[in-house]
């Protein structure tokens, strides 16, 4: 039996309400309001069928920041996948506008934004090439995001990821 991917992420946030709004605001998710557990908040993003993509567990203002990283190990980031790149480029603005947005990347075969949410957890959000459209110059490494460049490239509306995250369309 194979993994096919991650369902679904949990944190522990100082406030799940805080965290909440930011996530739902800020990038889109919506409440899942059939789970309701005292100081636990779900969330489902903006394209997903899944139950829930994401839940936030209130620990209280007094948990210190994560040193993972920084002489523990830990989790580094989460990366989610957009649709397009119009989508990234939109995120781009709101996380610019909330002042979460902490650096952007092209990795060649992907096009990534990061960000922070409010306890300063990092998340990716990333668009990735479909396989008909990889080429040479789309090897892996790390060079500056130009959205407007890859999008006159790739197309603003072009689904991402065909071939590669996704299935190949059939036909």
């Amino acid at each position: 039996m194979a993994i096919n991917r991650l369902n679904h992420a949990v944190l522990y946030v100082r406030d799940a309400e805080r965290s909440a709004t930011f996530f739902t605001e800020v990038l889109g998710f919506r409440r899942i309001d059939a789970y309701r557990m005292r100081g636990a908040v779900f969330l489902r993003a903006e394209g997903s069928t899944n139950d829930h993509d994401l839940g936030l567990f209130s620990i209280g203002d007094a948990a210190v920041d994560s040193p993972a990283g920084r002489g523990t190990v830990g989790l580094y980031h989460l990366g989610w996948e957009v649709d397009t790149l119009s989508d990234l480029a939109r995120f781009a603005e709101q996380l610019t506008a909330s002042n979460a947005l902490v650096g952007s990347s092209d990795h060649g075969t992907t096009k990534a934004l990061y960000a922070r949410d409010p306890d300063g957890l990092e998340f990716e959000l990333t668009w990735i090439v479909p396989a008909d459209q990889l080429t040479a110059d789309t090897g892996p490494g790390v060079r500056p995001l130009d959205l407007v460049a890859d999008m006159d490239r790739y197309g603003p509306d072009t689904l991402g990821g065909v071939g590669v995250s996704r299935p190949a369309a059939v036909g």
